[in-house]
């Protein structure tokens, strides 16, 4: 049974709470812009109080998402980019299975074999299980990483085999950009672990199915969204 006190010292209701905090990490909507939604509603609330809701309570949300999540492929696709955090550049590793699901999301201040060894680490604990294939580019890492920690797993690093994963990217850079750049280290991993969470309960393949299970599945999505946030 969730903490019903939860909210209770909030000046607004859950529901309200909670629909703020499924916009900004389902949408590319800044603090102020959902500020200005609420109030075409009659809801005045400040971007800041919005923040902290967001602060609070997504990590929290994400976490019992995760726990309902039905699990990942036994396929990584896993790819590193570069981001420039308070003018120092750091490393977002990802791990996306081949349905699209997020994996893992996990920034590091390198890219070499102890970087990647880490972030398998974490691929294993949440996985449960080792993969039976995954695929990176030629980054000497990986190899590194693969011989150490799973050596009974198939290695892919053919030209063009990694796309997926390097597409995966695209949503994140989106808010970004969005976001004016990530402030700190903390800020950018909170704001990715929930953002992460909310994509893969709405990666929903809208162009690979019909209008009417987009609906349903929609549906559904909307109805595990409320339960992990009641």
């Amino acid at each position: 049974m969730k903490n019903s006190n939860q909210y209770k010292r909030y000046q607004f209701p859950s529901e309200i709470i909670q629909y703020a905090v499924w916009l900004y990490h389902r949408f590319n909507l800044s603090h102020r812009d959902i500020e200005d939604l609420l109030a075409e509603r009659g809801i005045n609330v400040t971007y800041e109080a919005i923040r902290l809701w967001c602060n609070r309570f997504g990590p929290e949300y994400a976490t019992r998402l995760r726990r309902k999540h039905r699990g990942y492929g036994d396929t990584f696709f896993i790819d590193e980019v570069f981001v420039k955090i308070d003018g120092i550049q750091h490393y977002l590793w990802r791990a996306v299975d081949q349905d699209g699901e997020v994996v893992d999301v996990y920034l590091q201040k390198r890219r070499d074999g102890a970087a990647a060894k880490r972030f398998f680490k974490r691929l294993l604990k949440k996985h449960q299980d080792e993969p039976r294939k995954i695929v990176t580019d030629k980054l000497r890492s990986y190899g590194v990483a693969h011989r150490e920690l799973i050596p009974d797993t198939i290695h892919d690093t053919s030209q063009y085999a990694n796309n997926r994963a390097e597409l995966s990217h695209q949503p994140t850079r989106v808010r970004e950009r969005g976001m004016r750049r990530f402030k700190s280290i903390h800020q950018a991993q909170r704001f990715l672990n929930v953002h992460a969470a909310v994509y893969n309960l709405f990666n929903l393949g809208r162009h690979l199915i019909s209008a009417a299970h987009y609906r349903l599945f929609r549906m559904r999505a909307l109805a595990c969204w409320k339960s992990a946030v009641a």
